[in-house]
């Protein structure tokens, strides 16, 4: 059964919708507060609407799926009758002849890829958004799947892809070379992937991460329009789900919202074993927009980049240290989250600050006040022994680390060093200093932060910890620009 004419359906939205939006699988139309989604009776290799119960059942699964991320958007199926006139209406008659899924009408120019091309999503709102993409992952529902297989279903549909292209539409040079390093990307990381869904990392996530499916409503992110139609095409990586997000962002040439969403996230939901695939992740997802560009001669410029991208992606530099140490009110944390996104690749470097791992250890939210007596010196000790081994095991797999974290004993900074060495890295220290009475001002200034720290425990610091005569000092006590400046000259 075909879906009635569209004109029909307009008809319902007196005496006409304002605007009617179509794409290959639906049609929706914009009428007052609220859109209606029709989908289309169409068979395709991945989607099949072509008859009346399957887009039923569609339009329910859409609206339960995305009530999980978006429940003020998703109102409900709407069934449609044929009044004893030809006429259609939402008035109960003997059987539907078409399903609507209603939803809350949104501005439309509050979708990030608009906001951001408006300069107006900021470091708050992507923190926001990752941090509520973790609480989405770790409530998704646990799927019974091997990563490997994932990865390659994904690589054959971009294969089949790919090759349905014209003639000419992609470098065939540069695709061959794109195809072979992901392959050899691929054995490397068999063990990793083999890990996967033991650690419960498998999950139904949302499956069109980016940014056009994210709006700002009620000024917070919300995720909509998850991929509904394919339970397999949904059952994903946690880390591949996000790793659409941090594509995009890369491709909108934003690398410092790309760290900053991939630290918020891993700070909520740690990820250490599996950051290493994240090159082979970022790298799938760019191929699909590429051959997705390369249909239309308007989108080869953008194909050509998403491919350059891809290839980018699995060519990171090799694994890098850096300590970022200081007394508190320094800004360590500042200079780490700056300095990240230029350090390692794809999405930069994972930065590991000690105030966030204490935390960890005490089971407690990061921005709960400890009580004093939580700082003792055995304490620290298995703050900083924390610290290394997740520095090991991310620069195992590939990625560079920052540690944020003061830094003041001699053993600590060897043993990281130690590390260093034996993981054959670059190792960095940086001592950042600033004035007594700017440390004790910045401390007394903080606000929902991490760090405990009070103008006492400076005063402390400044009595007991001297700087490491084999790092390199920074001035960390004027602009902000000028201490980055540094940092980035230390560590070239």
């Amino acid at each position: 059964m075909t879906e009635p004419n569209p004109a029909d359906i307009a008809a319902l939205f007196a005496p006409a919708p304002d605007a009617v939006i179509e794409t290959h699988i639906s049609r929706v139309f914009l009428a007052g507060d609220r859109a209606w989604k029709l989908k289309k009776a169409v068979a395709l290799p991945y989607v099949d609407f072509s008859t009346l119960e399957k887009r039923r059942i569609a339009c329910e699964r859409e609206v339960s799926l995305n009530r999980r991320t978006a429940p003020q958007l998703y109102l409900g199926c709407r069934a449609i009758y044929r009044d004893p006139a030809g006429r259609l209406s939402f008035e109960p008659r003997a059987a539907p002849v078409e399903w609507l899924v209603e939803m809350r009408r949104f501005d439309p120019r509050q979708t990030l890829d608009r906001l951001l091309a408006d300069g107006a999503v900021t470091p708050a709102t992507i923190v926001a958004l990752a941090s509520d993409i973790a609480a989405f992952h770790a409530k998704a529902e646990p799927v019974d799947r091997e990563a490997a297989a994932m990865v390659a279903q994904t690589i054959a549909l971009n294969d089949a892809a790919f090759a349905s292209l014209p003639a000419g539409a992609l470098p065939a040079g540069a695709l061959a070379d794109f195809r072979a390093v992901q392959q050899a990307e691929v054995e490397r990381r068999r063990s990793v992937l083999a890990r996967r869904r033991a650690e419960s990392r498998m999950r139904h996530g949302h499956g069109d991460l980016h940014l056009r499916n994210i709006a700002m409503i009620d000024g917070r992110p919300v995720l909509f329009d998850c991929l509904e139609f394919d339970d397999d095409l949904a059952a994903v990586d946690v880390l591949y789900d996000l790793a659409f997000l941090l594509m995009d962002l890369l491709q909108h040439r934003r690398g410092d919202l790309a760290n900053l969403a991939l630290n918020a996230w891993l700070e909520a939901m740690p990820d250490d074993a599996g950051i290493g695939l994240l090159p082979l992740y970022v790298a799938l997802r760019a191929a699909i927009r590429c051959h997705i560009a390369a249909l239309t001669d308007a989108g080869r410029v953008d194909a050509a980049r998403y491919l350059g991208l891809a290839r980018q992606a699995l060519a990171p530099p090799p694994p890098r240290l850096v300590m970022v140490g200081g007394l508190s009110g320094t800004g360590k944390s500042t200079l780490a989250r700056a300095l990240a996104p230029d350090l390692g690749g794809p999405c930069g470097a994972v930065i590991l600050r000690s105030d966030i791992v204490r935390k960890a250890l005490h089971n407690v939210p990061a921005l709960e006040r400890l009580p004093q007596d939580s700082y003792t010196p055995d304490s620290s000790r298995r703050v900083y022994a924390v610290l290394l081994e997740r520095a090991r095991v991310l620069l195992q797999g590939g990625a560079s680390v920052i540690l944020d974290a003061v830094y003041g004993k001699a053993e600590e900074r060897d043993a990281a060093a130690a590390l260093a060495r034996e993981m054959n890295c670059r190792c960095d220290g940086l001592w950042l200093t600033a004035a007594p009475e700017i440390l004790t001002a910045r401390v007394a200034a903080r606000r929902n932060d991490a760090s405990d720290a009070t103008e006492d425990v400076v005063r402390w610091q400044l009595q007991t910890l001297r700087q490491p005569d084999d790092w390199k000092t920074v001035d960390a006590g004027a602009d902000p620009g000028e201490t980055l400046r540094q940092a980035r000259a230390a560590l070239a």
